[in-house]
């Protein structure tokens, strides 16, 4: 009889899942990003240790840095985006929680469409562009729903206006991607991956920073100056789309009379939010160390830039971009996920020793893949960085699917 339990209670427990994991917009996209974080640096690792060794994976349809380029930005970070913008815009808006008909197909089509591209890497180039089709697909579904929570509240807000002016870029990036490959002109791709790091994941990852930072701190932080100016996101739109343009024309040469006044904008708002104040809370201080490497990514940028502009050559690779993605979003991830998941699974607000050494990690790697642009071998640093980045992220990843898949701690819905 006991062991009858025991199969029964685990069979319950299979059979709730789907609705556990889907209870929650955050739960499902989550999970899916969680996934994908293992799933998208696990193929990269492979193609730069495969390189160096001998042995390699099927050549995919496309070369494979614009395949880690476009999946990493819009089908690793994409299904994050939505899960957390899915879950705040009513809260936002004023507006109701949104229900599983309206996130259910947002997941299907980002995650499957990832998932099936992914696929295509190792079988061709028709399940590649059914999988990008897909992702397409549930991107504007994701459009879609968010813009009718934006009309329905009948009001204004910014924070919400910019993430959503982010996701339409985003669309367009992965529009010009699928241009690219139905018309062979290549020149597209560079304008694919452009836009999903200035036009999509810069400007919302910081529109969330510019309200949830100043937010988080002033509730644990006892007589906090909450700043948050309205001028600062259109003046990180300005400064976004210049950059993006500078770098489409090309004209790297004078990028740095917009990245050098762009990383003085960053360090700024990291000063102005007061991160000595912030050891209260390691989930507080982890979102304002993240916010460092903002600066410095642009100040790597701005140098990169003048070096060219004084007639030299380029001196740092792709260290500024590394710094930006790996180490900016890559941090910015952890701390804002790990937040959003303890708060919304009912768990306590602290950091906890997983999510630590996952953050650890990542600036680890983010340092390793900066630092390899300037190597004798930097292939082999790169390879390094990748299966590095798996050694962080794996246990967090863990972690965090057992919570998406558990009910809620305090026994609360969602």
């Amino acid at each position: 009889m006991p062991d009858d339990r025991v199969q029964a209670n685990k069979a319950t427990l299979v059979a709730e899942l789907p609705r556990l994991i889907s209870a929650a917009p955050h739960r499902l996209l989550f999970a899916a990003g969680a996934s994908a974080v293992i799933v998208s640096m696990l193929w990269w690792a492979i193609v730069l240790v495969g390189a160096r060794s001998g042995w390699t994976l099927p050549a995919p349809p496309v070369p494979p840095g614009w395949a880690h380029a476009l999946l990493v930005q819009f089908g690793m970070l994409g299904p994050f985006l939505f899960g957390f913008l899915l879950t705040v815009f009513p809260r936002w808006l004023n507006r109701p929680a949104l229900a599983r008909r309206h996130y259910v197909p947002v997941f299907a089509g980002v995650f499957g469409g990832y998932l099936l591209a992914h696929i295509g890497l190792l079988t061709g180039m028709p399940a590649f562009a059914a999988g990008l089709a897909l992702t397409i697909a549930g991107w504007i579904a994701g459009l879609v729903v968010l813009g009718r929570v934006l009309l329905a509240a009948g009001r204004f807000d910014q924070h919400a206006a910019s993430c959503y002016a982010a996701l339409l870029s985003g669309a367009a990036g992965l529009i010009a991607f699928a241009a690219a490959l139905a018309t062979q002109r290549w020149l597209l791709v560079p304008a694919a991956v452009k836009l999903g790091t200035f036009g999509l994941l810069l400007p919302i990852y910081f529109t969330v920073c510019h309200r949830m930072v100043p937010f988080f701190s002033a509730n644990l932080v006892p007589g906090y100056r909450m700043v948050r100016p309205a001028w600062s996101l259109p003046l990180l739109w300005l400064f976004s789309l210049a950059h993006l343009v500078l770098e489409l024309a090309p004209m790297p040469r004078w990028l740095w009379l917009v990245d050098a006044p762009f990383a003085l904008y960053f360090l700024a708002h990291s000063i102005a939010w007061q991160p000595w104040k912030a050891r209260v809370s390691g989930l507080l201080l982890v979102l304002h160390l993240a916010l460092f490497w903002l600066p410095l990514a642009f100040a790597l940028y701005s140098l990169q830039s003048f070096v060219l502009f004084a007639g030299g050559e380029t001196i740092l690779g792709r260290a500024p971009v590394h710094a930006l993605t790996v180490g900016f979003f890559g941090s910015m991830l952890v701390a804002m996920v790990t937040r959003v998941t303890q708060g919304h699974s009912g768990l306590p607000l602290v950091m906890g020793t997983v999510p630590w050494i996952c953050f650890a990690g990542v600036q680890v790697v983010a340092v390793l893949r900066v630092l390899a642009e300037t190597r004798r071998d930097p292939t082999y640093w790169f390879a390094v960085a990748a299966c590095a980045w798996i050694v962080a992220f794996l246990p967090w990843v863990l972690r965090s699917l057992w919570i998406y898949a558990s009910p809620r701690a305090d026994g609360a819905p969602g």
